[in-house]
């Protein structure tokens, strides 16, 4: 059962048109990972699945509840109760540097569940033995790695509870050695069913733990099908030619 449906959704900035009847559908405990060049909308896409970009046209729904339909969003209060379904990692992990690992971990939990501090602290510290990273509970980002700042990214996005992850090329800002422990990470919430949308230039990644793959370019999708499809017998001369690219 789909858990996302995406119907022409359209994104315009001025005149250029970045997003263009962007339509599909993920259903619950799919990995799916978005490939593309440079300044092709995948971002953009991911973006307005959580409505942290507002699209121009097209119909968004998550888990059988309108985010935008047609063109119209939903209620404020109706946006909010949605978004939280959705956890987001970025590129550039966004971690409050006054915050301890832990205190960011908890931060939002407190502002917006109605849970026990206990409650929340039991849960971070379950998450953080999870990812690895228990014994830095008390370490601020500053005194962290970038593969570790990720990893805790990933972290404060679990702490909410989502049905959705959301990756935004989470290994993208990472030195090539940083980035196994990210994935690895990932991989493991994919073991774990997480329905996880991941906009990644890791083809290793894409082709190993994926069961879709999506490529877009110029603001649309190009060719989706499973990696062993995909990769190995690509349809569109469009993604051959960005495969080679990206295998060189």
């Amino acid at each position: 059962m789909a858990i996302i449906e995406v119907s022409n959704m359209k994104k315009s900035f001025g005149d250029v048109e970045v997003l263009k009847q962007i339509t599909f559908e993920v259903n619950k405990n799919d990995v799916v990972a978005v490939i593309g060049p440079s300044g092709s909308g995948k971002s953009t896409m991911l973006r307005g699945l959580v409505h942290l970009e507002e699209i121009n046209g097209g119909t968004v729904k998550v888990d059988g509840d309108y985010l935008v339909k047609d063109g119209v969003y939903s209620k404020p209060q109706e946006l909010k109760r949605i978004t939280t379904k959705m956890g987001m990692v970025f590129q550039h992990f966004n971690l409050f540097p006054h915050l301890t690992v832990k205190e960011n971990l908890e931060l939002a939990p407190k502002l917006v569940k109605k849970e026990s501090s206990a409650e929340i602290s039991k849960r971070s510290s379950e998450i953080l033995r999870k990812i690895g990273l228990e014994e830095r509970a008390a370490a601020y980002p500053a005194n962290l790695s970038g593969g570790q700042k990720q990893r805790v990214a990933i972290a404060r996005a679990l702490m909410m509870n989502p049905e959705i992850l959301l990756f935004d090329e989470p290994t993208s800002a990472l030195d090539p050695e940083l980035t196994g422990e990210v994935l690895q990470v990932m991989k493991k919430l994919a073991e774990e069913h997480m329905t996880m949308i991941v906009v990644t230039h890791e083809m290793g990644f894409a082709r190993e733990v994926a069961n879709r793959v999506m490529f877009m370019d110029n603001g649309e999708i190009i060719e989706s099908g499973h990696p062993d499809e995909f990769f190995v017998n690509p349809k569109s001369e469009r993604t051959k030619a960005f495969l080679q690219r990206s295998y060189k």
